[in-house]
């Protein structure tokens, strides 16, 4: 791959084929990925004039909210049931983390298997929590769900089936901000999918804004 495609090994890995996000939106780009076998990804302004992912064959699959939160703007929640924890056991969080992403981009591109879709985020989920950035997330000594992060971002994270819809979410999200916090982020962000609207409320909820937006187009090239 030349400069303008950025390999992705942990999507390769995943699904058994070259993978790689354009860092660029010029035709030179969107001509590479063409006649370079691989599935790759682009990220564009929403607004932007899109004839050319359409020329060389992309499809779009999703649009990515980004919230953001500085410590004098979370509207924190408190229950005395619900606590959080660093390194949850892994066979636990991938428990829940199997299968629970169907709004996300991957799981959305009709050229890729559910179950190759799954199995990126569990590797992702995995890598995160060798690396000790997992916080189990409990209620009543439970475990209830997980929140990864990446210094102050939340990439990943996701509840047991049992516990969604339950409105318990915002006292862990709130938890884990106020830990992030207090260990000395000036401001948490996080990504979220447009569709994944019971997501986007809880961060509006707890007093993120979403300041950005991009549209994500994949191409399966053989």
């Amino acid at each position: 791959m030349t400069s303008r495609i950025k390999p992705t090994p942990w999507d390769t890995l995943a699904f058994g084929m070259p993978c790689g996000e354009l860092l660029e939106y010029s035709e030179a780009a969107l001509a590479e990925a063409v006649t370079t076998p691989g599935l790759y990804s682009i990220k564009v302004d929403p607004l932007c004039d899109k004839h050319w992912l359409y020329d060389y064959g992309f499809y779009y699959c999703d649009t990515l909210l980004t919230p953001r939160c500085k410590p004098q703007q979370l509207r924190s929640a408190q229950h005395a049931d619900a606590h959080i924890a660093l390194a949850p056991p892994l066979d636990e969080v991938l428990d829940i983390c199997h299968g629970a992403f169907t709004h996300g981009r991957f799981h959305r591109d009709f050229h890729i298997d559910r179950a190759a879709a799954d199995l990126r985020y569990d590797n992702w989920l995995k890598q995160l929590h060798t690396a000790g950035n997992v916080y189990g997330l409990y209620w009543q000594q439970q475990l209830a769900g997980f929140i990864a992060v990446q210094d102050t971002q939340l990439v990943l994270h996701a509840l047991a089936e049992q516990q969604r819809g339950r409105g318990r979410a915002k006292y862990w999200w709130s938890l884990c901000c106020e830990q992030l916090f207090a260990d000395g982020a000036h401001e948490i962000s996080s990504s979220v999918s447009a569709s994944n609207l019971a997501v986007v409320n809880l961060y509006r909820s707890l007093g993120f804004q979403f300041d950005d937006a991009v549209d994500i187009y994949h191409r399966l090239s053989t």
